[in-house]
C-alpha cells in the first residue's frame, strides 16, 4: 500500500524556520522525482519545489525561491522542505507528491502526480 505521510507543519511567527518531512512507503522512492505543492485557503493548489529521484537536481516557485530548501534521505525513504524566513503569506496546507514517470520534469499539473499525501498545515503569524 503505497503511502505519503507529511509532517512537521505548525505555527510560526514571520521571519521563522520549519522543516516538513514526507514519509514513504510502499513504492520505490529513490526511483520517483518528488515535489511540494501548497494550497492557501480559498486559493488553488500552488506548485513549490520538485527534487529529482537522486536528490541532486531542484527547482523553486519564485515565490519560495532563496528561502526554502528541498532534499531528500533515499536510505531512509524520506523528502524534506526546510523552510526559512517565513512570510505570512506562506500560510497553507503543504503536499508532497510523486511525479508520474512519464510527466514533465517539476510539473505544476495535479494530474501528473500519481501519489499525494495527506498534507500538513504550516501558519505563519505576522
Amino acid at each position: 500500500q503505497v503511502q505519503l505521510v507529511e509532517s512537521g507543519g505548525g505555527s510560526v511567527q514571520s521571519g521563522g524556520s520549519l522543516r516538513l518531512s514526507c514519509a514513504a512507503s510502499g513504492f520505490v522512492f529513490s526511483t520517483y522525482d518528488m515535489s511540494w505543492f501548497r494550497q492557501a485557503p480559498g486559493e488553488g493548489l500552488e506548485w513549490v519545489s520538485t527534487i529529482t529521484s537522486s536528490g541532486y537536481g531542484d527547482a523553486y516557485a519564485n515565490s519560495v525561491a532563496g528561502r526554502f530548501s528541498v532534499f531528500r534521505d533515499n536510505a531512509k525513504n524520506e523528502l524534506f522542505l526546510q523552510m526559512n524566513s517565513l512570510k505570512p503569506e506562506d500560510t497553507a496546507v503543504y503536499y508532497c507528491g510523486c511525479l508520474h514517470r512519464d510527466a514533465q520534469w517539476a510539473s505544476r499539473s495535479r494530474s501528473d502526480y500519481e501519489f499525494w499525501g495527506q498534507g500538513t498545515q504550516v501558519t505563519v503569524s505576522s
